[in-house]
Formats: C-alpha cells, sequence, structure tokens
C-alpha cells in the first residue's frame, strides 16, 4: 500500500489554511503534515518533516513565497504547488514562481474565498496528487480548472462529424503548429519556444492555467523569446514567428480564412476535464489544417489531447510526444502513445529542431 503524499501548506490566511487542510485531509492518499503562516514557520516544520508536496501562498510576511521557493528549489528540490490570489496584478509574480521550477497554479479570489475553495476542492486534490508525481530539477535561481460534472470530449465543442481535413487543406502551404502541456508546461514552452527563430512557423498553445494568468505569461515569454508570443484572441491570424496561447477558462480553435489560418475564442464547457482543452485545439487544426501541421503534447497529468493528437495524425499531420526523461509527469503524452496519436517521442530539447523542420 502506498504511502499518503505528505503536504505542507503555506499562507498566512487562517481561512486558507484551515480550508485547505480540512479539505485536502479529506482524501485518504494526502497527509497535511501542517499548516504555516510563513515561510520561516514553515522551514521550523520542515527541519522536523520533509513534505512530498508544498501548496505555497507568494504573498507572505517575513520571506515572499519567491524567495522561498527558490531557496527550497536550489536546496532541495520539492515539488510546489503555487495557491495565488486570482487577480491580473499578482500573476507576475506567480509567473516568476512557475519559472523558478513551481508545477502548477491553484487559484484564489479575494472575495468569498472559503466558499470558492470548497466548492473546487475536487480539483486541488487532483493538482495535488499530479504534483507529487512530479520530476523537479535543482535550480540556482530563477489549468486549475474546474472540472465538468461528467468528462466531455471535443464533440461539446466540435462535432466529429464535421468537415474533411485533408480536403480543406488542398488550397494552402502554410504550416502551423500545435502544442499542448499542463503540469510541467510552463517551463518546458520557456525552453521550447526560446530556442524558435523568427522564421519559425505559427503556433498554437494550450496551456493549462488559470484565467488571470495566461496574459501574463504570454507577456512574460515574449520577453525571453526571438519570436512574438501574446495570448490569443478572437480572429489573430496565425502566421510565421508567432506562438498565441489560449486564455484560460475559454477554448482556442484554429480556423481556416482562404489561404490563412486564424484563430477563434470559444466559450464551452470543459472539454476532458479543461477549458482550454488541448484536445479541442487538436480536433480544430485536424480539420483546418491537416497535413500540413505539426503536433505536440507535453508534459502534463492526464489524457487530454490524446484523442485530438490521434485525429491530427489521422489526418496526415505529423506528431510528437515527448518523451518519459524529460517530462515532469510523463501523463498527457503516454496517453496519446498508447492511443496511437505519437508518431513518434522527442526530449524536450529536441523539440525546438522538429518544429523548425515539420516532423
Amino acid at each position: 500500500m502506498r504511502k499518503p503524499i505528505r503536504v505542507l501548506i503555506v499562507d498566512d490566511s487562517a481561512v486558507v489554511r484551515q480550508v485547505l487542510t480540512q479539505r485536502l485531509s479529506a482524501d485518504r492518499a494526502i497527509n497535511v503534515i501542517g499548516a504555516a503562516a510563513d515561510p520561516v514557520f514553515a522551514m521550523d516544520r520542515m527541519a522536523k518533516e520533509w513534505p512530498d508536496v508544498i501548496v505555497l501562498d507568494v504573498e507572505m510576511p517575513r520571506m515572499d513565497g519567491l524567495t522561498f521557493l527558490r531557496k527550497i528549489m536550489a536546496e532541495r528540490p520539492t515539488p510546489v504547488v503555487i495557491c495565488s490570489t486570482l487577480t491580473t496584478q499578482g500573476a507576475e509574480t506567480t509567473m516568476q514562481a512557475m519559472a523558478a521550477g513551481a508545477v502548477s497554479i491553484v487559484a484564489k479570489p479575494k472575495a468569498n474565498l472559503k466558499q470558492y475553495l470548497l466548492e473546487e476542492s475536487d480539483d486541488l486534490v487532483a493538482v495535488v496528487k499530479a504534483a507529487a508525481q512530479a520530476r523537479v530539477k535543482r535550480m540556482a535561481g530563477s489549468p486549475r480548472l474546474a472540472p465538468a460534472p461528467a468528462k466531455l470530449s471535443a464533440d461539446a465543442i466540435l462535432p466529429s462529424h464535421l468537415g474533411s481535413p485533408t480536403r480543406a487543406m488542398s488550397e494552402t502551404t502554410d504550416r502551423v503548429v500545435a502544442l499542448g502541456t499542463s503540469t510541467g508546461g510552463t517551463q518546458a514552452l520557456e525552453q521550447v519556444l526560446s530556442a524558435l527563430p523568427v522564421d519559425c512557423p505559427g503556433l498554437v498553445i494550450v496551456q493549462h492555467m488559470p484565467e488571470a494568468f495566461t496574459a501574463a505569461f504570454a507577456q512574460r515569454l515574449n520577453k525571453v523569446c526571438d519570436i512574438e508570443v501574446r495570448e490569443a484572441a478572437h480572429g489573430d491570424r496565425v502566421h510565421t514567428g508567432l506562438a498565441l496561447i489560449a486564455p484560460g477558462g475559454r477554448h482556442l480553435v484554429l480556423e481556416r480564412n482562404g489561404a490563412q489560418y486564424r484563430v477563434a475564442i470559444v466559450d464551452g464547457p470543459p472539454v476532458s476535464r479543461h477549458r482550454p482543452s488541448v484536445d479541442v485545439l487538436f480536433r480544430s487544426v485536424a480539420r483546418s489544417a491537416g497535413r500540413n501541421a505539426l503536433g505536440v503534447i507535453m508534459t502534463g497529468m492526464g489524457d487530454d489531447g490524446a484523442r485530438g493528437l490521434k485525429e491530427m495524425r489521422e489526418a496526415g499531420a505529423h506528431t510528437l510526444g515527448q518523451d518519459e526523461d524529460s517530462c515532469v509527469v510523463y501523463g498527457m503524452p503516454k496517453e496519446a502513445r498508447k492511443l496511437g496519436g505519437v508518431e513518434r517521442e522527442l526530449p524536450l530539447d529536441a523539440i525546438p529542431s522538429a518544429i523548425v523542420s515539420g516532423r
């Protein structure tokens, strides 16, 4: 029998500490070993028993969460879930925390906090369990999203009987790259996108992330990449040297407009328990780009994107999966490979050159 996941909660809000402790402890697979009001108290607790996962706020007295995170990742790398206020103002700090090695984000609002955390507790449990599987690395410095009542497929957004991908692409040879990722994906995306040249094909990307954080994430990537990176807006054209990231809380769909590709931002229920969903993006790319597309599925928990990547491959697209050794969580690529959607697997550092070559 597997030992329970030892979790330490570090948050200056007594309400957050109380509710998270209550909800996480209700799952037999999780053992909350402590709840600290700031990192100084947390370090005292960790000296007695080291946690398997840390749930960490970023704005705290005495020592901020970002400084604490960097200390942990430099000295004893441990999976960290950032529990951050759902505001645009705090998103940049949260993105710095993700860059410093945190594996996932749990959003919390400023108002109605207790009720929100109670309602979203199932998702928090899933995030903590995913984090416990993550393989984190020593660092010198530097989409928790609500589940659907039932697990929906991409049919909820794009019915599978519509369109013919290969026929649709007879009028253009423009290439497009569709990329999907989740847990560990923020660091993986930075490594991939920062290695791409300005003449690389246009990219459409789904990273599971709460809605208040995707714009800041895109802005941060734009500062470190040669290509342009931004949060996708409805009607944006996909073109060479541009990466469009799906906005949190809405689906990203690729469409054809004559010989050009554009994106649509679509409301709708979570698909494969996520919104945005990789399955929705990949199905739309299969339909609109067919054999002129490249599909890439990277680190993440669950199976979102597995079916969509298979549809892309069946439509003639080349498809890649990140290999197990370089994944933080080898979940999404594994499920896609098992389903037959992955043409070949590559280590993370080989993916940029594959994107440039188109296969």
